[in-house]
């Protein structure tokens, strides 16, 4: 799990200053705005993620829509549900589409983030700049105009509207719904909220508290929690705080620190690190304990993140082999010698991350929870096959599903025998920051387990 961008907190600083931008010359007007973030949710909406989408978009634009981009995929429930409600026929091509949503969306924005005048008339400046989208300028114009007049009518049908109240697929509600009977709505306006930014200090290289003190001296605030984490009062660009380039602290999750510690690593163990990428976890294997350690993907493009991480951190020295291969295809990267210890982050539906992937909900199909759920059985029974008599294997997904967490737990213990639990957190539900317990973390699941020498499990 790599560092989202959490430069949406700026969004309403930014849209006042961009909506007036044209006191600088060279600066992106909002109508630029307006037409590079459309373009990026317009890819959302064919399946691509935010991230990947916001990479295209030029630097000058960037942070803007990369705030507006955020704001939108939060309140998407709302935009499709306004869309519907006021175009008896979607345009025919999907950035219009797109950008009609996004209007719609900043339109009903709570506190307002533009003047409705100004956002009516950069998003018709913004078609007309666009040959291929002159056509639409009518069409939008009215639209936008007439949401304005039936704003409080709008909004109470929107009030009785399942994804627009929630912000989420109908059956993403309905399936949290089901597992968390008492906690489900807060699980999903925890979605909506700013995570905080959370990082972990590289214990080769610094202490807790010399990192905190550094910060503290910089003006950044922050508390400690752990042995080596500290969440910021709020968050900051990385190249912006102390220590970073110097390979003093990584940003990662609280939640997801708890990994590497469960494991309980020693110096001289043979370890794997399957599904790897981006490293935030391999790097913190090896600040824990001196490896013999494998860490494996699929995607080189991803492993190679894996590697300027631990190049950053100045522990690609170290006994690190980095191999690109799926787990199943085990011949091509398993030497037949089986490991003491093996970390399965493997892949998920990332639903207990979804507020720092906001486009996660959007690009999600329910089908996708049955898959996904079928393939970590699959990468689990291979990896158990690796392990050692006596060895540990930590189950890890960021999903608040149960047939991505407990149900596979079970699942794993009724088809191999020889494996017993061991303690383990279990379901992690996100939580935000308190004053009695300032780090706040994702959704995450954590089941370990030990390889008994004999097929049979011990009688409890």
């Amino acid at each position: 799990m790599g560092l989202v961008p959490v430069i949406d907190e700026w969004l309403g600083i930014l849209a006042r200053r961009t909506y007036n931008s044209r006191m600088k010359s060279n600066a992106p007007t909002l109508s630029d705005i307006l037409l590079a973030t459309s373009q990026a949710i317009a890819e959302v909406e064919s399946g691509r993620s935010l991230t990947d989408a916001l990479s295209k978009v030029t630097p000058a634009c960037r942070p803007a829509s990369q705030s507006l981009a955020f704001y939108a995929m939060r309140h998407w429930g709302e935009a499709m549900a306004l869309r519907s409600m006021l175009v008896n026929k979607s345009p025919p091509k999907a950035q219009v589409n797109a950008f009609l949503g996004l209007s719609l969306c900043l339109l009903n924005a709570e506190p307002a983030l533009y003047p409705d005048h100004t956002l009516v008339d950069q998003s018709v400046e913004a078609l007309g700049s666009r040959a291929a989208f002159k056509p639409y300028k009518s069409l939008v114009n009215a639209v936008l105009r007439r949401f304005l007049r039936e704003k409080q009518a709008c909004r109470t049908h929107l009030a009785q509207d399942l994804r627009a109240q929630w912000n989420h697929p109908v059956w993403w509600v309905e399936k949290l719904r089901l597992a968390y009977p008492r906690q489900w709505q807060d699980l999903l306006a925890m979605a909506q909220t700013h995570p905080p930014m959370t990082i972990r200090v590289n214990r080769c290289r610094a202490s807790q508290g010399m990192v905190l003190t550094e910060f503290l001296e910089s003006g950044i605030e922050a508390e400690p929690f752990g042995q080596s984490g500290l969440v910021l009062k709020s968050a900051r660009p990385l190249h912006q705080l102390p220590g970073f380039d110097q390979g003093r602290w990584s940003v990662q999750d609280a939640g997801a620190q708890l990994a590497a510690e469960l494991l309980d690593v020693r110096d001289g163990m043979r370890v794997l690190d399957a599904c790897a990428a981006p490293g935030g976890k391999t790097a913190h294997l090896l600040e824990l304990a001196d490896l013999d350690l494998t860490a494996l993907d699929v995607d080189p493009a991803r492993l190679d993140r894996v590697k300027d991480n631990l190049d950053r951190l100045g522990l690609s020295s170290n006994k690190v082999k980095l191999k690109a291969a799926s787990v199943l295809d085990v011949m091509r990267w398993w030497d037949g010698h089986p490991y003491d210890a093996i970390l399965a982050d493997v892949p998920c539906t990332a639903s207990g991350i979804v507020r720092r992937h906001p486009d996660i909900r959007w690009l999600r199909r329910e089908h996708d929870v049955a898959k996904t759920a079928r393939l970590q059985a699959q990468i689990v029974d291979v990896l158990w096959n690796c392990l050692k008599p006596h060895g540990k294997l930590l189950y890890v997904t960021c999903s608040i599903f149960p047939e991505e967490g407990e149900m596979q737990a079970q699942g794993l213990m009724a088809r191999h025998p020889d494996a017993v639990r061991l303690s383990a957190p279990g379901q992690l539900l996100p939580t935000a920051p308190t004053p009695e317990g300032p780090a706040g973390h994702d959704g995450f699941f954590y089941a370990l387990f030990e390889k008994q020498p004999d097929a049979a499990r011990p009688t409890p």
